[in-house]
């Protein structure tokens, strides 16, 4: 085979997602032929969960002890939600949700919103968790780098990543195949700690991204990114395990070590999406791209509640009403949403499928129970959700 492992391993461990594409050129038997007409531009969308983060972990959200000056820009540049939930308004969080349009959990024949993109052209890519049965790739996602149970992204420091792309390499009998297989992070080999992974994750995001635009085969096709962070939750369920390098700038603060520890790895996902922000910025696509950052599951109950004056969940700490805790959402589609929005209404990952759908003009099946966010973001008129928050 003509693939160099080495490279590709070198290539995931410097954060480089690049990969090997199948040169798909068409034979042109006259060469004077004009081009045909390039089709109308479609809005890629960029869609970054942080597992655990919460509605108090930002201080555009409230937050008084630390910063995140990067989603604070963010939201300044769009639409701030303050009643946003990961699952059923007022339930606890489910990740089909997101990815079917739907409350119940999938039946056998039903569509993700990646394979519903990905049908009218999109270029779709997931980095991060995988949780919801079958691969990836085969429910809509062109390619994959990340982990295939959730509890595998607990590790900060993983020995071992998954890698998926289509037409990955090429036989010695000029064959695409795919190449489909775990990469070894050398750094973290034998339980050395030389590379983080939500910065490993960051990098492929950012280098996703340049190639999707960059690429001479892509012609500039829409993509839709998904960017699932198993951060800032901690390294053990139940356990107040934030795990960090350093728990710098907040080494000073007379806080619990594992308070530290949380707010620095909150500081530390702030600079990891700011990047993101900054390769949309580079590449001058932010005109371009529906680019959201949300939270895929409330944060976890400290054991220790010494730990409870960080306020995550704002004023909502713990018991019942944990699940339906509002969670940070925020969307920024320059020059098309308003800056500096503050939305109210109750929305819902329910919502994002019919969103996605209209962002791409196609038409929103009866069966989704969410609604366009389009119009509410953009200013257009449109009608408060009747599903109410549990009292």
């Amino acid at each position: 085979m003509k693939l160099n492992f080495i490279a590709l391993a070198f290539a995931i461990l410097t954060g480089i997602f690049s990969a090997v594409r199948a040169q798909e050129a068409t034979n042109v038997d006259n060469l004077s032929t004009p081009a045909p007409a390039a089709p109308p531009a479609r809005v890629s969308i960029v869609f970054v969960q942080c597992h655990g983060l919460g509605y108090g972990d930002l201080s555009c959200y409230g937050q008084k002890l630390f910063q995140t000056p990067n989603l604070d820009q963010l939201a300044s540049e769009g639409v701030r939600c303050e009643k946003y939930f990961a699952g059923n308004i007022g339930s606890t969080p489910s990740p089909g949700v997101l990815m079917f349009g739907k409350n119940s959990a999938p039946t056998n024949g039903e569509v993700t919103v990646a394979r519903r993109l990905q049908q009218v052209g999109y270029r779709t890519g997931l980095i991060g968790e995988w949780g919801l049965g079958a691969e990836p790739w085969k429910q809509g996602f062109d390619e994959f780098c990340g982990f295939l149970d959730d509890d595998q992204g607990r590790n900060y420091f993983a020995e071992r990543i998954r890698r998926f792309i289509p037409h990955g390499f090429i036989t010695e009998s000029n064959t695409l195949i795919d190449y489909n297989d775990w990469l070894t992070i050398f750094d973290n080999a034998g339980g050395k700690k030389g590379r983080y992974l939500p910065d490993i994750l960051i990098s492929a995001a950012c280098t996703w991204i340049n190639d999707n635009y960059a690429d001479q085969f892509n012609r500039h096709r829409p993509f839709f990114l998904l960017v699932n962070l198993p951060v800032p939750r901690s390294a053990h369920a139940g356990k107040d395990e934030f795990t960090v390098t350093s728990d710098a700038p907040f080494s000073e603060e007379k806080w619990p070590p594992a308070a530290k520890n949380r707010a620095a790895l909150i500081a530390r996902l702030d600079a990891g999406i700011g990047r993101i922000a900054a390769q949309l910025s580079a590449i001058h696509l932010t005109n371009d791209v529906l680019f959201i950052v949300s939270s895929a599951a409330p944060p976890e109950t400290f054991a220790n509640t010494n730990l409870n004056f960080l306020l995550p969940n704002g004023n909502v700490t713990s018991g019942k009403d944990r699940g339906a805790a509002p969670l940070p959402f925020i969307a920024r589609w320059t020059g098309t949403i308003p800056a500096l929005q503050t939305n109210t209404l109750n929305i819902s990952a329910a919502d994002f499928m019919p969103t996605a759908l209209e962002l791409s003009g196609q038409k929103i099946p009866k069966d989704l129970v969410g609604h366009s966010l389009l119009p509410a973001f953009t200013g257009a008129k449109t009608e408060q959700k009747t599903a109410e928050i549990p009292h």
